[in-house]
């Protein structure tokens, strides 16, 4: 199979989407110097609007446009945040992921201006988020903070709480590494105070299932931890059919010694009822393991839990 020549990376014109198409390019020429690459930007009805996602169907709303492209073959390689990508549906028919790219942190990080930590925070303390992972587990164990709704790319967020619309925020720390801006981070918060979302800090590449030459040339960007830790957290999210309103963490992680693990949580919005499971599998398949802690939650009322909660 002939490498192409030239391979058109559809992104959102976001600084952050640029700045990760701009990772999988400068990777690509390392391992294939003679590829040429191009950006083809779309702007997605996810970046348009303002309001609440839920309204909008969700977070498909950052893929949409994106896949049509896609689809439509005005470009061969789409770089998504595996954490905006609905678990509970599948991809668009005609489209596969190429590969998972090693993983970044996937921890959140406090922005305070004054340099206050999360536990120093007074009562009273505006937090911006619109996530609702993040605001049952502050409403848990945080619950003297009060949170606001804050949507837009992490400079967007910034000038909002400068401009004194929060009084700290929080961030994902790899979403700050990528555009730069790690300098704004007071504290970064361990995985225990803040679980992530489902997917955090990874990115990964689609392409049509039939093309397969872009397919060849990308996958040797994959890397082998982040595809086992990734499958099983997404078929985690997808037995456990939750949608953008659940808030639901969790994260796996790839052991030095072929093991993998994997920690969940899910939460009801007001932070009151905490369910948790965490289940080690040696070589195990991972989507195994992924369905084993869906389970294990569901026997805890998982179900119950977020069926109970409005898709809006």
């Amino acid at each position: 199979m002939s490498a192409p020549e030239l391979i058109r990376i559809v992104s959102r014109s976001s600084p952050m989407a640029l700045a990760q198409v701009e990772r999988v390019r400068a990777e690509l020429a390392v391992l294939h110097p003679g590829i040429r690459t191009e950006v083809v930007p779309v702007t997605t009805s996810g970046d348009r609007w303002m309001g609440d996602l839920a309204k909008l169907g969700g977070k498909g709303a950052f893929t949409k446009e994106v896949d049509a492209a896609l689809l439509a073959g005005e470009a061969d390689l789409a770089v998504h945040c595996v954490k905006d990508i609905p678990a509970d549906r599948p991809l668009p028919a005609g489209t596969t992921f190429a590969a998972f790219l090693k993983r970044d942190d996937i921890r959140d990080a406090l922005i305070h201006p004054d340099g206050l930590t999360l536990d120093a925070l007074p009562p009273g303390t505006r937090i911006g988020t619109s996530s609702v992972r993040r605001v049952a587990q502050l409403a848990s164990t945080h619950p003297h903070l009060e949170c606001v709704p804050m949507r837009g790319n992490a400079n967007r967020r910034l000038e909002k709480m400068y401009a004194g619309d929060a009084d700290a925020l929080l961030l994902a720390v790899s979403g700050l590494e990528r555009i730069d801006r790690t300098d704004v981070i007071t504290e970064i918060l361990s995985v225990e105070t803040m679980c992530p979302p489902i997917g955090a800090g990874v990115l990964t590449l689609q392409c049509r299932e039939d093309d397969t030459a872009t397919i060849d040339a990308v996958c040797g960007l994959g890397d082998p931890d982040t595809y086992r830790e990734t499958t099983a957290e997404r078929m985690f999210l997808h037995v456990l059919q939750g949608h953008c309103n659940s808030p639901i963490a969790g994260f796996a992680r790839a052991e030095r010694n072929g093991g993998l693990s994997l920690r969940a949580r899910v939460f009801t919005p007001d932070g009151k009822t905490v369910l948790d499971a965490h289940e080690w599998a040696g070589p195990l398949d991972p989507a195994t393991l992924g369905t084993s802690v869906a389970v294990a939650l569901l026997r805890q009322g998982a179900r119950e839990l977020i069926d109970g909660i409005a898709p809006h």
